[in-house]
């Protein structure tokens, strides 16, 4: 049981990673139930202050990760249409195999969605950037995050003190 709460948590924390750039997949929190995973081997202690403390954290950042680029999308002048257009650009960018797809999606997302918005091409494009930069900041505050639980993940590991079998 010991070997497949470890593999369960580091393929939680692999999906948690693999979150932060997915929008369908919550990042921090299934980083989150890796490490949850660890605590329930027998070998490793983890408190409930640090089980908390982290829960705490990847729900903060859940909760950031759809007021943030709502942010930058009213502060350039963005429309829901925007923001739509950069979620849906995200999964083309990622699906597609074009060289940083995952960066120029959303951006162009955002760019076709205020199009559909408003015809008016320089408050398109300005509300597009501003959409695509609350996208980039939520998604490497989740990325930061789900890299920090994956250490943290490691040294709890690393401290491991019963038998594996």
């Amino acid at each position: 049981m010991e070997i497949f709460l470890v593999i369960l948590g580091i393929l939680l924390m692999v999906l948690g990673i693999l979150g932060s750039f997915l929008p369908v997949i919550p990042g921090p929190l299934t980083s989150w139930v890796g490490l949850l995973a660890l605590h329930f081997t027998e070998g490793v202690q983890l408190s409930t202050t640090f089980l908390v403390v982290t829960l705490v954290i990847a729900v903060f950042i859940y909760v950031l990760d759809y007021i943030i680029p709502a942010i930058g999308t009213k502060r350039f002048g963005g429309s829901k249409e925007g923001m739509i257009g950069t979620t849906l650009g995200l999964v083309v960018g990622i699906i597609t195999p074009i060289p940083l797809g995952i960066v120029i999606g959303p951006f162009v997302g955002a760019l076709i969605g205020e199009m559909v918005h408003r015809n008016d091409i320089n408050k398109a494009m300005k509300a597009a950037f501003g959409s695509f930069l609350g996208f980039i900041a939520s998604t490497f505050l989740k990325f930061i995050v789900a890299i920090i639980y994956l250490g943290l993940f490691i040294a709890k590991l690393s401290e491991h003190n019963s038998s594996w079998f």
